[in-house]
């Protein structure tokens, strides 16, 4: 049917003059609205579609693409206070690239998702700071630059719109912090290097940020960095007077702590940098370096071919690199989602003996094309063996585990991460992308314990819910194409925590050899026995619970004749509340107060929280709310709530001023008093300790513990104590290895007297 010309009154007072088509508009047509809305463009069988202009009676108006009646495709909309869109549209919302003049002339210009900013993108506040980088919910997030009008630059990761992670603060006089960030704030240790001396190139650095900020590389083939060389066109910018203010003031004031020495080492500009600890954002230990280049090679993260090196000459897979770690990870995230697909419908059931036999396995070849069965796939051809189904299926629900949520947190699109294992077994770890799974490679041998103890296990950690040893949610073998068979063992990751991990510790009871080089200690570089230089004070209570599961635990072990066990601890340290001396006058700017704040175009300074500006004055427990803190199951402990003396007794919750309040179960959220053991031996060094006595928060678990006390085990011991006091070396009978154990935890964690 052809389309004529033809005028409508509509009896609500809307009126349309153009084409129609029956008796709908179609074609080029302008409806007015009674409010006094108006549309002049294309129509397709009555619904707005294809080119026109939109003004609406408030003074907005849009011209663009239309489709179905929704603003989709390109146009541009101008709101009643002036700012203007131009880009993309979805379904009337913002979504793909595009570009937004603020009625403050701030200016953005990147990418879009659900009418926030999200992707790659820039935004230029009118005070003259811009940002180039990523986003997400329309707040910095990820990699990305911060140029200030003042000349600083930031170059690292952002969360929500503050720094979080590792990054270089760069100053106009050639000032360079390295270090990283938590919160907006300094956490952690880093290296300042004065105007004029020598530092890491700024390239390498950067180059070098291919990592995450825990320095781990990503496995997932999504590119959500920014175009290096994009970055480095900011990098001739210079600095802001707030942030130098703060370094210029801690460098004064430490430099008057270290006297005359720090003086005589800081006449030559070249040779000195200062290697420093924060916490929160205060300075809590300073050292001098007078050879920063050499030194400069502490705080960089591993390149990409020294991380290939380091796991080829450790790992008893050295044909997993490149591509085939790549594929050994997506293989690997198919064959759980399938494992958990298969297994959750089937109605819950008590596990019989039948289910930890050897005939209670899966096995399932995905052929990269596809089956009746699986799905088609980019990596290669393999076979799929899951052990234990069943058991493993009542294990998650036992720990309180989602079966969509576990497998969206392994098998999601945002990939896995590949992390360096700290220990000598050459195993190679992965972690999930929300950071509550750590998935590992077993040995033959390791498996065969693992499935030998199972249903012991499973009966050990049904009885004892507070039970500090790993968790297990599933075991796993991969059968690639040409023969080779890979091992897993999905277990939970007990520094999943929305704090800061400063300090990480594996200890043993053993002596001989626990101790790491200096030289090799970075960050996140996980201690051992001879490096703990801190005992923890707990509540009475606390500590009386925690001791009563580590001999469950150990009593279990030992009934089992497994060695080589360890504690895993991991500390977060809060700001000590003693520092007013060093901190800066109230009126002076610290560099964490400058950062811009993107909100819908209003040009701010984002003022971080009072209470995070004055170092938090200790921990303060208090009685459990449930309604006032999380109480999701998490992926290492499932337990109740602790009861603390201090509060008579009562379940407790952990307040920290500035910060969060949180629940307190055995291993997770337990805070303590660390003590600083004062070492009189120890040589005369140009490093500061300022504190002796700090807060902590500490996490806990109990994990390698699938090393049985074999005839492998028995003649090392015997070859050992030759040569050592059998007391000091690691392997040793199961009776004593777990008494020494406990015994070693005691000290660690010294009763009040």
């Amino acid at each position: 049917m052809d389309t004529s010309p033809e005028e409508r009154e509509f009896s609500n007072g809307d009126f349309y003059s153009g084409e129609v088509k029956g008796l709908l508009p179609h074609g080029k047509g302008k409806y007015s609205w009674s409010d006094g809305t108006v549309y002049e463009g294309d129509w397709d069988q009555g619904k707005i579609s294809g080119k026109g202009k939109l003004i609406w009676s408030s003074g907005a108006k849009y011209e663009g693409d239309f489709s179905g009646g929704y603003l989709h495709g390109i146009g541009t909309m101008t709101s009643p206070d002036e700012s203007v869109y131009s880009g993309a549209w979805r379904m009337n919302v913002r979504h793909g690239l595009g570009r937004k003049e603020y009625c403050n002339a701030d200016l953005y210009d990147g990418s879009w998702k659900e009418g926030s900013q999200e992707g790659r993108g820039s935004y230029s506040w009118t005070n003259g700071n811009r940002y180039i980088g990523n986003w997400k919910k329309g707040k910095m997030c990820g990699r990305g630059v911060m140029r200030w009008g003042n000349g600083d630059l930031f170059d690292g990761f952002w969360l929500n719109g503050s720094r979080h992670g590792s990054g270089v603060y760069k100053f106009a006089d050639g000032s360079l912090y390295f270090g990283t960030w938590s919160r907006g704030v300094k956490d952690g240790k880093g290296i300042f290097y004065p105007a004029g001396s020598k530092h890491p190139s700024l390239k390498k650095w950067c180059r070098s940020l291919e990592y995450d900020d825990t320095g781990k590389f990503v496995l997932s083939r999504s590119n959500s960095s920014m175009d290096v060389d994009e970055l480095r066109s900011l990098s001739n910018v210079s600095r802001s007077l707030s942030m130098k203010t703060l370094d210029r003031e801690l460098t004064s004031k430490s430099a008057r702590t270290f006297g005359s020495a720090r003086q005589s080492e800081g006449r030559d500009k070249n040779r000195v940098a200062y290697e420093r600890e924060y916490m929160q954002g205060v300075l809590i230990k300073e050292s001098v370096i007078t050879s920063s280049v050499d030194r400069s090679l502490k705080i960089r993260p591993p390149s990409s071919s020294a991380l290939t090196k380091q796991v080829s000459a450790r790992t008893f897979l050295t044909f997993l690199t490149g591509e085939h770690n790549y594929h050994l990870m997506l293989n690997l995230q198919l064959g759980i989602r399938y494992t958990v697909g298969k297994i959750t419908p089937v109605p819950r059931r008590e596990v019989r003996a039948s289910d930890f036999g050897k005939k209670a396995r899966t096995v399932m070849f995905f052929p990269r094309d596809g089956s009746n069965l699986t799905p088609p796939h980019k990596s290669i051809d393999f076979s799929w063996k899951d052990y234990c189904p069943m058991v493993f299926r009542n294990l998650r629900e036992m720990f309180k585990l989602d079966a969509a949520e576990y497998m969206m947190s392994i098998c999601g699109d945002d990939g896995l991460t590949e992390i360096c294992s700290p220990g000598k077994s050459g195993s190679i770890f992965y972690l999930s992308h929300d950071d509550r799974f750590v998935i590992k490679t077993l040995k033959k041998s390791e498996l065969q314990v693992l499935l030998k103890m199972l249903p012991r296990y499973y009966k050990h950690v049904g009885d004892h819910e507070n039970t500090l040893i790993t968790k297990f949610f599933g075991v796993h073998r991969i059968t690639l194409n040409w023969g080779k068979k890979v091992r897993f063992v999905v277990m939970g990751n007990m520094f999943c925590t929305e704090l800061k991990i400063h300090r990480r510790y594996d200890l043993k009871g053993s002596s001989h050899g626990r101790f790491t080089e200096k030289i090799k200690i970075q960050e996140k570089t996980t201690l051992k026995d001879l490096d703990l230089a801190y005992e923890f004070h707990m509540d009475k209570l606390l500590r009386e619970a925690l001791f009563k599961q580590i001999y469950l635990d150990c009593a279990f072990l030992e009934s089992l004749q497994i060695i080589d066990y360890s504690l895993l601890l991991g500390l977060h340290f809060r700001a000590p509340g003693q520092l007013n001396d060093i901190l800066e006058p109230p009126n002076a700017m610290s560099d964490q107060e400058s950062v811009s704040s993107v909100d819908v175009g209003v040009t701010q300074e984002l003022s971080i929280p009072q209470e995070l500006s004055i170092p938090p004055k200790g921990l303060l427990l208090v009685t459990h709310e449930p309604n006032s803190v999380s109480t999701a199951p998490g992926p290492h402990i499932r337990g109740s709530t602790l009861r603390a003396f201090s509060v008579g007794e009562q379940e407790v919750d952990l307040i920290l001023p500035g910060t969060a309040r949180l629940r307190v179960q055995l291993g997770v959220n337990m805070p303590a008093q660390a003590h600083h053991k004062l070492d009189e031996d120890k040589e005369e060094s140009a490093t500061i300790e300022l504190f002796e006595v700090y807060d902590v928060v500490v996490y806990m678990g109990i994990i390698d513990i699938l090393q049985e006390y074999n005839t492998k085990k028995k003649v090392e011991h015997k070859c050992k104590s030759l040569q050592h006091d059998p007391m000091t070396i690691s392997v040793t009978e199961p009776t004593i290895y777990s008494k020494r154990f406990v015994n070693f935890l005691h000290k660690v964690f010294p009763e009040e007297m």
